[in-house]
């Protein structure tokens, strides 16, 4: 496994792929996300080669391309259905096969198990096409309570949940984006990673809950940087993906608003923080 930065995710805003490898190299990151339109737009303009250079010149590679399909938009999903072939193959040709969404844990409008079909149906086409490309599909599930409170269907919200919806999409390349922090507020546990293997996670976020925060009580969008309270088990977590030969990329989503702030400020410094943090994460799990 290895360090990866999604500038996104710490607060880092509008900055380009070329600047943010810059950012990643100079702040001892491995892997970068990045938006795979604008990586095909480059190659429209300028060529693979270019930008294939783009990732070589710095020694940094790419890491997984958030999925370019709004799935859950009626009038749109199905456009970018049929334009997901070529950025796919832009994907394949820079050697990044790993894409990922996240899955919405509750609904208002179908009980479980028409919403489980609803899903297999909606992603089962992008799989397809994914698969045609040598890619994989990662989908989150998403853990804490507080986002199924208020809504009248609950839906799949665990790590188990998640690998039964894969296994129905059935095309044998969707498996886990896999987040510590909504393993723990699913309510789930480290054992749980015993059920699965590498081939079963696409890529993983990292990150810390909030301290004094009842378990039922954490909110989605309020995290801490990995390492920064202590709450979750980020070295025990981190040993376990190590044990099952997990050799993708490792990505902080605190959603930190100091963090953020910083960032606004001095992207740089938001970048190495978050660096750092990784690496206190992987020193204490005895793999740094």
């Amino acid at each position: 496994m290895y360090k990866n930065l999604s500038a996104g995710a710490i607060g880092i805003r509008g900055a380009a792929l070329a600047e943010t490898l810059r950012i990643a190299r100079e702040t001892g990151f491995a892997g970068v996300d990045f938006d795979i339109r604008e990586a095909a737009a480059l190659v429209d303009s300028q060529g693979l080669d270019y930008v294939h250079d783009l990732f070589a010149a710095v020694g940094v590679r790419p890491g997984q391309w958030g999925l370019p399909v709004a799935w859950r938009d009626e009038e749109r999903w199905e456009e970018d259905l049929a334009a997901l072939p070529k950025l796919a193959a832009v994907g394949q040709a820079l050697g990044c096969t790993r894409t990922a969404t996240w899955c919405p844990p509750a609904s208002d409008d179908r009980p479980y198990g028409e919403n489980f079909a609803w899903h297999v149906a909606r992603y089962r086409p992008i799989a397809e096409v994914l698969a045609d490309f040598g890619c994989r599909f990662g989908i989150e599930f998403i853990g804490p309570q507080t986002l199924r409170r208020g809504h009248r269907y609950p839906f799949i919200h665990t790590l188990g949940g998640m690998m039964d919806l894969a296994a129905a999409i059935g095309t044998g390349n969707v498996g886990l984006l896999l987040d510590a922090w909504h393993l723990y507020t699913s309510g789930g546990s480290l054992d749980d990673l015993d059920t699965i293997t590498a081939d079963d996670i696409v890529t993983v976020h990292v990150n810390d809950a909030p301290a004094g925060v009842a378990l039922e009580d954490q909110i989605d969008n309020v995290r801490a940087q990995p390492m920064e309270t202590g709450v979750i088990d980020l070295p025990g977590f981190v040993r376990k993906l190590a044990a099952l030969n997990y050799d993708g990329p490792v990505t902080a989503e605190p959603f930190s608003e100091p963090l953020n702030a910083l960032a606004a400020r001095d992207p740089m410094a938001a970048a190495r923080r978050t660096s750092e943090a990784l690496d206190r994460m992987l020193s204490a799990a005895g793999l740094g």
